[in-house]
């Protein structure tokens, strides 16, 4: 992991010959207008050295024809919410921020399915259903675009009950480097399965914008759970934490969010909310379901927790409750910037087996000691993923440093555990090397072998992922 890209600085314009840059800016302006054309000086410290702003496929696809005839990089812009420096334009180019495409179209009620161009974020979505009884419950904490999400294979709180990205999106409309437009399942198809040819869509989850710009995606949605319960534990260790976690799951509990807090992460909680949590290992779980099942729900869940050495089990179900018990867990980034205030945060992605969680907590937090470096923990332990929220002065190369080696021997800690380097954030420039060793070397050569069929140019968000 990368954590020099905390100040990723963009390169220069690539190189044109005298007045071309002039007639490829003119060219843009004759596809999105002049109020879709920026070369502003603030817009490039941040995009690159021209950004675009698209109110279609059609002109995002005329767009690309242009970079792709002139060899200019093109890098996705949706909300900027990602992690790993994902949208940071290292050889200069244009960004396509692809904002003003903010439609939600083709809504299905009855077919539980929905399709939205990259402006539409998570919330605005949820918004938008808010009366029809149907919701998208793939959460990961900030208000990313929804194509942005399925370009990361987004997840989060809810992934261990509803799934990823992957397994949420049915079909992509995609704008290729040379300006091609691809559905990956078919023009206007919404089947809730196919097993027609290879799957296309789940090629592009999880690209990040490194194979082409997604401009629309179709989504799977959900009926709106009767009920919703709410629930915190603490517990004596990590291991009858996880104890826990498992049985539970094994119970056939209809468990929605399963999250996890170390006693560092709570002692943060406490004081930045003056909440009084006992401080020690805190499962937050969220169940969903019927009215009639909810207290079922529970009580297996706090026997099985009280076995497991669990106390202060409390549960609630009217939200402004809910809303009291989660406060915790909502607030851990900003609780944890709190412990070192003027610092910046950074936030690691390991995930590993569930039986692994344990070991590799209790190992990382003896190198977090050791190396005298802030990191509490959180994560979405129901599908073993957990985030070191590190706290950090980047003007202090000796912990820098410290922290850049913290985070290659956690990834490498999770890959020894047959686990993965990043659960959602994706790979973007940090985690390159680490894919490498994670996949071996065959598997980057099919990687790069599909990236060279679709992009050989090597336009498309170049730098990242491989």
């Amino acid at each position: 992991m990368n954590i020099h890209k905390l100040s990723v600085r963009h390169s220069r314009i690539p190189h044109l010959r005298a007045g071309a840059v002039e007639r490829v800016i003119s060219a843009f302006r004759s596809v999105s207008g002049d109020e879709g054309v920026s070369v502003g000086s603030a817009v490039r410290e941040q995009h690159g050295n021209v950004v675009v702003f698209p109110w279609s496929v059609e002109e995002v696809s005329a767009l690309a024809k242009i970079c792709h005839h002139h060899q200019l990089p093109m890098i996705p812009f949706g909300t900027g919410t990602g992690l790993e420096g994902g949208v940071g334009a290292l050889k200069g180019g244009v960004c396509f921020s692809l904002r003003r495409m903010d439609q939600v179209l083709d809504l299905h009620q009855e077919d539980f399915d929905v399709t939205v161009e990259p402006g539409v974020t998570r919330k605005g979505l949820n918004s938008y259903l808010r009366d029809t009884g149907l919701w998208f419950p793939v959460d990961p904490g900030a208000d990313a675009s929804l194509c942005g999400m399925a370009a990361t294979s987004a997840s989060g709180t809810n992934a261990v009950h509803y799934g990823t990205m992957r397994e949420n999106v049915l079909n992509l409309e995609v704008v290729l480097a040379d300006g091609t437009v691809l559905h990956t399942a078919g023009k206007g198809r919404r089947p809730r399965k196919t097993s027609a040819g290879y799957n296309l869509t789940n090629l592009f989850v999880g690209s990040e914008g490194t194979l082409g710009i997604i401009t629309k995606a179709t989504l799977r949605l959900y009926g709106i759970p009767e009920s919703m319960v709410s629930a915190v534990c603490s517990f004596p260790s990590v291991q009858s934490a996880v104890d826990s976690i498992v049985q539970i799951l094994k119970a056939g509990v209809a468990i929605a969010r399963i999250e996890f807090l170390d006693d560092v992460m709570i002692n943060a909680c406490n004081r930045f909310n003056n909440l009084s949590y006992e401080v020690t290992p805190t499962l937050f779980l969220e169940f969903h379901g019927s009215s009639k099942s909810m207290q079922e729900q529970v009580s297996i869940t706090e026997e099985i927790t009280r076995d497991n050495g669990g106390s202060d089990f409390a549960w609630a179900e009217d939200e402004e409750t809910r809303g009291r018990l989660w406060k915790a867990r909502h607030d851990a980034w900003y609780a944890a910037l709190a412990l070192r205030p003027e610092c910046k945060a950074y936030s690691t992605d390991v995930c590993v087996p569930i039986s692994r969680l344990p070991q590799i907590i209790v190992e990382t937090k003896e190198d977090l000691i050791r190396n005298n470096i802030t990191g509490p923990i959180a994560g979405h332990v129901g599908d073993g993923n957990f985030h070191c929220l590190i706290v950090l002065d980047p003007n202090d190369p000796d912990e820098v440093q410290r922290v850049h080696s913290f985070t290659e021997r956690l990834a490498r800690r999770a890959l020894v555990m047959d686990g993965t380097c990043t659960g959602e954030h994706g790979i973007g420039l940090g985690e390159r090397a680490l894919l490498r060793e994670e996949v071996g070397p065959l598997a980057i050569e099919v990687m790069l072998g599909l990236k060279a069929t679709l992009d050989p140019k090597n336009l498309m968000n170049p730098g990242k992922v491989l």
